[in-house]
């Protein structure tokens, strides 16, 4: 009977430690949150008010008590943040590393603002990130590599912003990859097989991905010859060097013909007077 009691209290307190175990970890993931868009608002710098619903008190909790969050841009999920979108939102500032504190996060859309710096490669351990879209920013450095370790990939978009570089080859390893622009930037070196080729031989991304990069080359990009002249251009420029060459060479040719036969004709008066005397 002793023995039952035993077991049946340690099983009790097995399940309270549990709770209180899961209850630990709840609020860790919380405060996670908290803390990531802490760190987002403190990186930023609002010029239209856009983020005036970035409270200190709706900081703490972005996302208790409901799948809706008070703060502007901010989507939840049972209580935890999955989407950050604040796109042509009239903000500057710097993309904080504390983003990689919402853990959950699937949809991150900062496009169309001021932001400057350089993308953080710990933006690598956001592992459920879905959607990636930084575009039309000012922001600067290289494509981190880290962001093919996000297995769920399947948007990038990056153009027109500063970064240089080459672009990172482990991007093209991202299976679900579906859209991917690093257009107007200012990139270089080859673009990575991986990323311009499919399996059947077509091109996995076309030209307009990877344009605007002035010493980007490979495929899809047109092959642009020394000098910058186009395919078109040197073609146009060795048929009209071969006309060119024709017309001198026809010339040419009718001028010796010209000269060769007053030659012969002279030769022939000579002959006619030399045999009329004999």
């Amino acid at each position: 009977m002793r023995t039952r009691k035993a077991v049946l209290m340690v099983a009790l307190l097995l399940v309270l430690f549990s709770k209180r175990k899961g209850s630990a970890a709840f609020a860790q993931t919380l405060g996670d949150d908290a803390m990531c868009l802490q760190g987002v608002l403190s990186a930023l710098a609002s010029k239209g008010g856009g983020l005036s619903s970035w409270t200190s008190t709706g900081l703490k909790t972005p996302c208790l008590g409901s799948s809706a969050s008070s703060l502007m841009g901010v989507g939840c999920n049972n209580n935890r943040v999955y989407s950050i979108t604040l796109n042509a939102s009239k903000l500057a500032g710097t993309i904080s590393p504390s983003l990689a504190n919402c853990t959950l996060l699937e949809t991150l859309d900062i496009s169309s603002n001021r932001l400057e710096g350089p993308i953080p490669p710990n933006i690598g351990n956001l592992s459920y990130l879905v959607s990636v879209n930084l575009s039309n920013n000012h922001l600067d450095g290289n494509i981190p590599v880290e962001l093919s370790m996000c297995a769920y990939l399947n948007a990038i978009d990056l153009h027109a912003n500063q970064l240089s570089g080459p672009i990172p080859s482990q991007l093209g390893l991202l299976q679900r990859l579906k859209f991917f622009d690093v257009s107007n930037n200012k990139l270089f070196g080859a673009i990575p097989p991986t990323l311009s080729n499919t399996s059947t031989g077509g091109p996995r991304f076309n030209m307009s991905s990877f344009k605007g990069n002035s010493d980007l080359y490979g495929y899809p990009l047109p092959v642009e010859p020394a000098g910058g002249l186009s395919v078109v251009a040197i073609v146009g420029i060795g048929l009209a060097s071969g006309l060119v060459s024709l017309i001198v060479t026809f010339t040419a040719a009718c001028v010796w013909l010209r000269v060769t036969e007053q030659g012969f004709a002279a030769q022939e008066g000579k002959i006619s007077q030399l045999m009329a005397e004999a």
